[in-house]
Order: C-alpha cells, then sequence, then structure tokens
C-alpha cells in the first residue's frame, strides 16, 4: 500500500469548543484527526507539528513542514491547517516543493463541536487524493467539499460557506467520488522550485481605491523592513494619479507589483494609457503580477526576494507565473 505522510499545523479542523473558553480552540492532533477515519486503504506516517490558527501562520512553519515532508520516505504528502490563509500555504508550497510526491493542503470549514463537521470527509479526501499515483508532477493540491484545486488559481472565496473554496476562472482540477479521483484538466508544467532562504523583511499589501492619495503607499514603504510592496489596484492594474506618483518615485528603491483586487482576471499591459494605468506603471518599472491574485503575488514576491532574485529575475519569474501556462 501507498504510505502517506501527514503533518498536521491545527486550524478549525483540529478545533473543538472547550468549557468556558468562548468558543472552539485547537485541540486534536494528528492522532485525534485520523482516529475517526476506519480503515484506510493505504499506510499513514503523521505528526503534529503545531496547533495554531491559520491567521498566525509563518514562513518558519511552512518551512519546518516542509522539511518534515521531504524527509519521509512517502508517496505522497499531506498538510492539514486552517482555511483563512490555506491557499497562501498551498501557492507558498507550490513555489519551494522541490519533488515530484503530490503535496495535498487540506482543513475544514466546520470545527468538530458543530453540526456534520467536514474536517474528516477532507482529510479522506486529501489522502485518497495524495495516494493516486496520477497525482504526482501535478504539483500542490488542494482538496475541499470533494474539489480538487490547484494551488496556483484556488482562493478563499467565501468566508463561512462549505462551498468556500474556488479557482475562478479556470475551475477544480477534479473531484473525489466513492473514494477515487475523478480528474478534469491535465495541469500544465511545472516550473522549478524556487528556494528561497531569508524571509526576514516585510512585503506589504496596500489597496488602491477611491480618492487614493498615494499616502497609504508612501508610509507603508516608508517601514525600514520593508523589502518589496503588493499593490491591490482597481481592475485590471490601475491606480489614482497621486499613488502613480507616488509608485514612481518608489520602484527605485524596492520591487513594486501591481495585481488587481477584484481577485479574478489578469492585469493588462497595454488597453490603458493615462497617468496611472498599466501601460504607465510598467514604464515606470513596476511588474504586474498577471492572473495571479493579490494574495499570491505577496508570496510570489516575499519568496523571490528570500532567494535573492534581482529586478529582472523578479520580472522573469512574474511573466512565467502570472501568465496562463
Amino acid at each position: 500500500m501507498p504510505l502517506i505522510a501527514v503533518a498536521t499545523l491545527g486550524g478549525t479542523i483540529s478545533m473543538a469548543p472547550v468549557a468556558g473558553s468562548g468558543g472552539a480552540v485547537p485541540r486534536l492532533g494528528a492522532a485525534d484527526l485520523l482516529g475517526g477515519l476506519g480503515d484506510l486503504p493505504m499506510d499513514v506516517l503523521a505528526e503534529t507539528l503545531a496547533g495554531i490558527g491559520s491567521a498566525s501562520m509563518d514562513f518558519a512553519t511552512l518551512l519546518r513542514c516542509r522539511a518534515w515532508g521531504l524527509r519521509q520516505d512517502a508517496d505522497g504528502f499531506v498538510v492539514v491547517q486552517g482555511t483563512d490563509t490555506l491557499e497562501e500555504t498551498a501557492y507558498f508550497l507550490e513555489l519551494v516543493w522541490p519533488s515530484e510526491m503530490p503535496v495535498v493542503v487540506t482543513g475544514a470549514m466546520r470545527n468538530a463541536g458543530l453540526l456534520s463537521p467536514d474536517g474528516p470527509a477532507n482529510l479522506r479526501n486529501a489522502l485518497t487524493v495524495a495516494a493516486d499515483p496520477r497525482s504526482r508532477g501535478r504539483g500542490v493540491l488542494v482538496t475541499l467539499n470533494d474539489d480538487v484545486h490547484a494551488a496556483r488559481w484556488v482562493r478563499k472565496a467565501h468566508s463561512s460557506h462549505l462551498e468556500a473554496f474556488s479557482s475562478a476562472p479556470a475551475g477544480p482540477l477534479g473531484m473525489v467520488v466513492e473514494n477515487a479521483v475523478h480528474w478534469f484538466h491535465p495541469s500544465p508544467p511545472r516550473l522549478p522550485a524556487l528556494a528561497g532562504a531569508d524571509f526576514t523583511g516585510l512585503v506589504p499589501v496596500v489597496e488602491a481605491g477611491l480618492d487614493d492619495s498615494g499616502a497609504m503607499l508612501a508610509h507603508a514603504a516608508s517601514h525600514p523592513e520593508v523589502r518589496g510592496v503588493v499593490v491591490a489596484a482597481t481592475g485590471v492594474g490601475h491606480v489614482s494619479s497621486g499613488t502613480a506618483d507616488e509608485i514612481s518615485r518608489l520602484v527605485s528603491r524596492m520591487p513594486v507589483v501591481v495585481a488587481s483586487r477584484t481577485g479574478a482576471g489578469p492585469t493588462l499591459r497595454s488597453t490603458y494609457g493615462f497617468h496611472g494605468s498599466e501601460s504607465s506603471l510598467i514604464e515606470m518599472g513596476v511588474t504586474m503580477a498577471g492572473w495571479l491574485d493579490v494574495r499570491k503575488a505577496r508570496i510570489l514576491l516575499h519568496t523571490l526576494l528570500a532567494s535573492g532574485a534581482d529586478r529582472a529575475a523578479i520580472e522573469r519569474e512574474f511573466r512565467a507565473r502570472g501568465d496562463l501556462g
């Protein structure tokens, strides 16, 4: 039987109410989560690496999780965490995972103290996907609510619904039905893994909006630990004139990436020409995120900076990872 390594990091799937606590808190470790799944058609090696809410997830924990997974002589690797930052974890692992071994990230929308918690089914499906030989080479996958998503596209699109995760516009890669994976689409060729090492410093996201003078961007970028900035721009990659002025001053000091704040659709490159449009920002030296949303643009920029990438490498990687290929 295949051997699947499972690392649990906490999150709603590990939470249950405690009297006097005011709500659900992390209580369940790897053994607890796996113990209720019954007989499995695979061998499982599991360890609890953390017990935190995913709002507290950090690069140090994810790098420790990555290292643990790579040390196991397994056929697949399942990472269990909270859903709030699950899409970012999945994309980060997609960037830094060097193996063809499939990685499947899962969690739950309902904690164990609620009626019909979805954690057990999601974990069972994640194990099924990780054990499927056809998952090899597909990169990092996300499995919730029976759907199988690619890390590159998946995002949490609802705060509490069971169908919280979407892969618009690409759609899910597949679905788990009767304990088997049904694949709908092939995966594109994977790009080489990045070797991020120094994750010190900050990469803030600053959202553009109505009556935006650029002051918030200037304030965020003035912090001494900021290494780069992602601007969540309106529409297809547009900012106000004031923000454009600030960006023109900022790009000489640090990388500036512009992504669409809409969460769906790409930034453009040459349709509009006014001050603050995508073409004017590109002329200033801004890197456009393409189809990557704001959160994933931040993860990619921080990982590239951690690997020591220069401006040319940052532009090249965003072109390669932000297009439709």
